[in-house]
């Protein structure tokens, strides 16, 4: 049995929202293909991720000078509790889904503040004298994406940054088996239905075998 998270960054919901529909007949048939499989959903726009400000940073500098955690302020330690117990569940799976729009040519704020949470020394990478090495070697991701216009290829290809930004992180992290679902150009009216049902269908070929 394999632990899914589910990762949507969308403040709509399936009916207004282009990634979030593909991700939904995503999910949906994942679990039919693979019914033992536990799916956690995360929907990051409801979770609470701990910005990186001035209680987790100095709490952090305080622990890395031999402070125990229970000397930290109240602040510091409930925000720092609940980035490690985000990093520990992130750990703890075998696949991503990872699911947004793309916004300003790139990810929403939540997802990079999930990021943020997920990009722990120790954790999700360590460093060693030759650099840095991922951790979570043998892990796979999905990411399913939504653009007004076409930025997968052509001349806006250059300045895509969701998709190119979250598979160096998660490579990063040691992750190598990366694919991407994209529905691109729904901000055309008339395409965006056929759009949207062609991501679809490539969605539920990708769900039987991810």
């Amino acid at each position: 049995m394999a632990t899914v998270l589910y990762i949507t960054a969308h403040p709509l919901d399936p009916q207004e929202s282009f990634s979030l529909a593909v991700g939904k007949e995503f999910i949906e048939a994942y679990r039919e293909a693979n019914p033992t499989d536990e799916v956690v959903h995360l929907d990051l726009y409801k979770e609470n991720i701990p910005q990186f400000d001035a209680d987790v940073l100095r709490g952090w500098e305080k622990l890395r000078s031999g402070s125990s955690f229970y000397q930290l302020s109240e602040a510091e330690q409930d925000k720092i509790a609940r980035l490690d117990a985000i990093v520990d569940q992130y750990v703890a799976a075998d696949k991503y889904v990872y699911v947004s729009p793309m916004w300003n040519f790139s990810i929403p704020p939540v997802l990079k503040a999930y990021t943020d949470a997920t990009s722990i020394p120790g954790k999700t990478f360590k460093y060693t004298k030759n650099g840095p090495v991922g951790l979570l070697s043998g892990k796979k991701a999905l990411h399913i994406q939504a653009s007004g216009s076409v930025y997968s290829e052509g001349p806006l290809a250059e300045v895509e940054m969701g998709y190119s930004y979250l598979k160096k992180i998660l490579q990063f992290y040691g992750i190598q088996s990366m694919e991407a679902i994209f529905a691109e150009g729904t901000a055309s009216s008339e395409r965006a239905p056929a759009i949207k049902e062609e991501a679809i269908a490539h969605a539920k070929e990708v769900a039987k075998r991810f």
